[in-house]
């Protein structure tokens, strides 16, 4: 066989994977509406009802931020937000824990059905459970407690003090624990609750710290909930609060970007720290069924 120049002379490989031409591009049309929510924020009301649109703005109007801060009450949509967001975050790591572990691991009459059911509840949108959860909450509120009652904080809250995701995520990763561990520790005289909280929980910190973001992400973005059970300003969370820029003939669009910029950028810190356990979570809670 004759062999050419071309064939001794080594392939050249390319810096990085193939994959990254194709990603590459998806990843940029992903942040176009990013990049478009901040510059738009940064233009006056004429550069944003312009046609064609302004690319980028003569003169960056960074005053827009202080403007809209102080046009609508987004200290308090803020604080509402972020107490929502903290209580709904611990019910969930609390109660989906010991119910996820009890699934995994505690064997009890009628187990397989009740997870059926839990599970089935996850193909059921909201949209169709919204009307008794509004009759719900409003009897608790009129019944029991009136701070979780209709245009109360509270009832943004109690649908969500757990999730039947929740449940089967952490259900998943907790079977992937090898059961000689508890065991061991049962063994030695631990109790169920001792081995979840000293074994268990601290094996499944990438599982709860995806589930901690993914809690996170879901009750600050929350629109259609605190829309139907919240009319009152003073409870209004930050989704609810955007609404502040819309009237029914003109949209303030420089001042509704720079509200939704800032409503963003807790969520994008939120993604960063916790993006390192996602693929890893998600990977281990899958291995088993």
């Amino acid at each position: 066989m004759t062999r050419t120049v071309a064939d001794d002379q080594p392939r050249r490989k390319l810096p990085f994977s193939p994959w990254h031409l194709v990603l590459i591009p998806l990843a940029f049309l992903l942040t176009v509406p990013l990049l478009w929510m901040f510059i738009t924020s940064l233009q006056t009301q004429n550069e944003a009802n312009r046609f064609p649109p302004v690319l980028l703005p003569e003169h960056p109007h960074f005053e827009n931020y202080p403007q809209a801060w102080d046009t609508a009450p987004f200290g308090q949509f803020f604080l509402n937000s972020a107490l929502v967001t903290v209580v709904v975050l611990i019910s969930n790591l609390v109660l989906c824990g010991l119910a996820g572990y009890a699934f995994a691991r505690i064997k009890f009459l009628g187990r397989g059905a009740l997870f059926v059911v839990l599970m089935a509840t996850l193909m059921v949108p909201f949209q169709v459970t919204m009307i008794p959860v509004f009759l719900i909450v409003k009897w608790f509120g009129d019944n029991v407690w009136a701070p979780v009652g209709i245009d109360h904080i509270g009832a943004l809250m109690l649908p969500n003090l757990a999730s039947a995701f929740g449940i089967f995520f952490l259900r998943q990763f907790f079977l992937t624990i090898p059961v000689e561990l508890e065991d061991a520790a049962r063994v030695d005289g631990t109790s169920r609750l001792g081995v979840l909280l000293k074994i268990v929980l601290p094996l499944s910190l990438p599982a709860l710290s995806t589930l901690a973001a993914l809690t996170v992400l879901t009750s600050w973005n929350d629109f259609l909930w605190p829309l139907v059970a919240i009319t009152n300003t003073d409870q209004m969370t930050v989704p609810l609060g955007l609404s502040y820029f819309q009237g029914a003939h003109n949209t303030q669009w420089p001042l509704l970007m720079a509200a939704n910029v800032m409503s963003v950028l807790p969520m994008l810190v939120v993604f960063m720290v916790a993006q390192k356990y996602f693929v890893q979570s998600v990977a281990s809670a899958g291995l088993k069924g």
